[in-house]
């Protein structure tokens, strides 16, 4: 039989008692007085009640199963017989119940949820690098489409051959952040660039940082920490881009962290883009912090999203696609038709070790 491990049992029967403390205390009339707290109390419920309830399933299936193998093993043999025939199906049942409840745990602790933004920049490698950087946005658009998320562009600083030096961009769907967060880190790939006469193979790098969107009540940003310029847009836009002084650079005076957004017609709408941008990155620092007092105690970065310079390489002559983290080769030309689903469900396997040992 399936069996949870230990810990993660103690967990599980520690989120049923959390649930039953939240339904005594949502029974509570005087309640309604606390608008705030109504509401996040409905929110622990909504998060946690789904696991609890696939919990108790499987809870269930597991005493079935014990029954069944008593009666098995009992002196009536038609029950016996029966009990026999429906074993394979319960265990297999118990079994996908099982994984499922790991799964909902596993996206219950960390940022899976949660809608991202992406920042790509060109590395070495001149205007190779920036072609480079646009052929990942443009991967990730198409993947994008394949998973049914939103695509929102956000700032971008285009090169001379058509690249981009730098490119950002929102996505925003279901769990996005919980397969595009192996994407963080370098980038590299191996290829003969279009003005390469010679036929020479060229190596480039790009590197790409994903950064878990946040709520402004979950990052406290002080106004009077911010400077605000707006300036003219660049780039495509028709005469608007011109007239207007639309674009907007946040200056977050505390840590020295900049943002510019320039995608929209509206200052205030690249002004929220732009807030948006400096509260994941600021997330993401304060994140990183954590991290790191815990790699110290540990010996080894754990969930930090860095874990290597190159994460990745791309080679075009082989059309081969190495995930280095994972030590394994991919079909390139069909990973950048938007085909990421290979690579991405070997790295959620091999992370969803990691976070079970974590639990």
């Amino acid at each position: 039989m399936t069996t949870l491990r230990p810990k993660i049992q103690q967990k599980l029967d520690g989120l049923v008692a959390r649930v039953n403390e939240l339904l005594a205390e949502s029974a509570d009339p005087r309640l309604f007085e606390r608008p705030e707290r109504l509401a996040s109390l409905h929110k622990e419920l909504g998060l946690a009640t789904p696991i609890v309830e696939r919990y108790r399933q499987y809870t269930r299936l597991q005493q079935e199963t014990k029954d069944h193998l008593l009666l098995r093993e009992g002196s009536d043999r038609d029950l016996a017989e029966l009990a026999a025939a429906e074993l394979p199906e319960l265990k297999a049942r118990a079994a996908e119940v099982h994984d499922e409840l790991i799964d909902m745990l596993l996206l219950d602790s960390g940022d899976d949820r949660r809608d991202c933004i992406v920042e790509i920049r060109a590395g070495t490698g001149g205007e190779e690098a920036a072609l480079f950087a646009r052929d990942l946005c443009t991967l990730y658009q198409r993947y994008a489409v394949r998973m049914g998320w939103t695509f929102e562009a956000m700032d971008a600083t285009p090169a001379e051959q058509g690249g981009f030096k730098e490119i950002v961009f929102g996505l925003h769907g279901k769990n996005v952040f919980a397969a595009m967060q192996f994407e963080s880190g370098g980038h590299r790939v191996q290829r003969v660039p279009e003005t390469e006469a010679k036929g020479r193979v060229h190596t480039s790098a790009a590197t790409v940082a994903v950064l878990p969107e946040v709520e402004e009540v979950e990052v406290h940003i002080d106004t009077e920490d911010l400077k605000i310029d707006t300036f003219r847009s660049s780039g495509a836009g028709g005469q608007h881009v011109n007239k207007t002084e639309s674009a907007v650079r946040i200056t977050h005076l505390p840590t020295g962290t900049v943002v510019a957004c320039q995608e929209e017609r509206s200052q205030l709408k690249n002004r929220q883009r732009a807030m948006a941008v400096l509260r994941a990155r600021i997330y993401e620092a304060q994140k990183r912090a954590v991290d790191a007092a815990r790699a110290a105690e540990r010996k080894e970065q754990v969930g930090s999203g860095d874990r290597s310079d190159r994460c990745r390489t791309y080679n075009y002559p082989q059309d081969r696609l190495t995930d280095h983290r994972l030590n394994r080769n991919f079909s390139l030309a069909q990973v950048m038709e938007g085909k990421l689903d290979p690579v991405v469900q070997a790295l959620q396997a091999d992370e969803r070790e990691r976070r079970l040992e974590a639990l």
